[in-house]
């Protein structure tokens, strides 16, 4: 199985503190059967913004502290980007790694709100042959409030990616039934831990999977493990036509 978002380098924005923590969760990763993880550091973030080359360095080190251990895990590069209106520029001038050097980029939008040049940003990704995964919606304000809103951003081209712990009910019951309902309405393309250190923000990659398999959802489980296995070989996504209309109007209560 392969994780494509989570935060595994030490001391360089919220995710563990020291390389020994790094470690520890990269060995319960290997535990949970995961084999490949894309480090996504945050980036272009209000208070983050992790270098270049620190991205490489750190990888570099923990691959080859997992190596001496004997842990078969294999750690790819990436970035989770903020959205900002320099987000182009940013990326022709090679300050930002892609998903495990592939076509995908995992897009983090602000927690309230989604901004009114986001399409515009989506628009001028795809020409350049990028593809923007969606960080996290069921966490964002506006999408929680409006859903339907980030079905125009899945028709605009992008994708979206679900979180473990969401999916788990680590942020609340509230947030894990959008989860779901985002799972249903093929609003969500592929899933990743979100992994910051063991205790507020934990893997909790299996128990995700787990409730989807609870809920009957076992097609959504292996097109969203598939998906993930297509970031690495840079391949396209199996896609489902949205079915928010289609399927219920639960934004609106009907």
């Amino acid at each position: 199985m392969i994780d494509m978002h989570s935060h595994i380098l030490w001391n360089v924005d919220d995710g563990p503190a020291t390389i020994d923590e790094s470690v520890l969760l990269l060995e319960q990763a290997a535990d949970e059967g995961i084999t490949d993880i894309i480090s996504t550091s945050h980036c272009l973030h209000p208070q983050y913004s992790v270098p270049y080359e620190i991205v490489q360095e750190q990888i570099g080190q923990l691959q080859h502290e997992l190596n001496n251990r004997q842990i078969t895990l294999n750690i790819h590069t990436g970035h989770e980007v903020r959205l900002t209106e320099k987000l182009v520029r940013t990326i022709e001038e090679g300050s930002i790694h892609l998903l495990a050097n592939s076509q995908y980029l995992l897009l983090e939008l602000p927690s309230s709100h989604i901004p009114n040049y986001t399409k515009n940003i989506i628009h001028a990704l795809l020409i350049k042959g990028i593809t923007p995964i969606i960080a996290h919606p069921e966490r964002n304000k506006g999408i929680a409030e409006k859903p339907e809103r980030l079905e125009r951003l899945i028709r605009e081209g992008a994708l979206a990616q679900i979180t473990a712990g969401s999916l788990a009910g680590h942020f609340g019951k509230s947030v894990q039934k959008l989860s779901l309902d985002l799972v249903r309405a093929n609003l969500v393309h592929t899933y990743g831990s979100d992994v910051h250190n063991q205790s507020t923000r934990p893997l909790l990659f299996e128990k995700g999977l787990q409730f989807l398999e609870k809920k009957k959802e076992y097609e959504a489980v292996e097109l969203l493990l598939h998906n993930n296995k297509m970031i690495l070989e840079n391949k396209s996504f199996i896609l489902f036509e949205p079915e928010i209309v289609k399927k219920q109007k639960w934004w609106l209560g009907v």
